[in-house]
C-alpha cells in the first residue's frame, strides 16, 4: 500500500512536467497583431527569442543590446501597419540582413 501511494505521489508530481513539455508554438505564425498585443514580459520574451534567433541565421555570433532595442522599435513600428504579417517576415522587413 505504501509503494503504492509513493508510486501515485510521485506521476501525480510529475504530471505538469510531462504536459507542458508537450507544448509547441511555431513562432513563424505569430502575427504582428498577436505580437503587439502581447504582455510586456511576454513580448520581451518573444523579441529576445526572435532576435537571437534572427542573429543566428544571419552569422552575428553577438549581442548588441542597443541594437536589440532599436530592431524590437523597428519591427514593432513596422508591424503597426502589417499587422497581418508574421512578425518573421516583419523582422526581415523592417531589420534586413547585412
Amino acid at each position: 500500500m505504501r509503494c503504492g501511494l509513493i508510486s501515485l505521489t510521485f506521476a501525480i508530481s510529475i504530471a505538469p512536467i510531462v504536459a507542458n513539455a508537450q507544448l509547441t508554438i511555431d513562432m513563424a505564425k505569430i502575427t504582428c497583431e498577436q505580437y503587439l498585443a502581447m504582455p510586456s514580459s511576454q513580448s520581451d520574451k518573444f523579441s529576445a527569442w526572435m532576435s537571437g534567433w534572427f542573429s543566428y541565421q544571419n552569422d552575428r555570433p553577438f549581442v548588441d543590446l542597443a541594437l536589440h532595442q532599436r530592431n524590437i522599435a523597428s519591427v514593432k513600428a513596422w508591424c503597426q501597419y502589417h499587422p497581418a504579417e508574421s512578425v518573421m517576415y516583419g523582422l526581415q522587413k523592417a531589420v534586413g540582413t547585412n
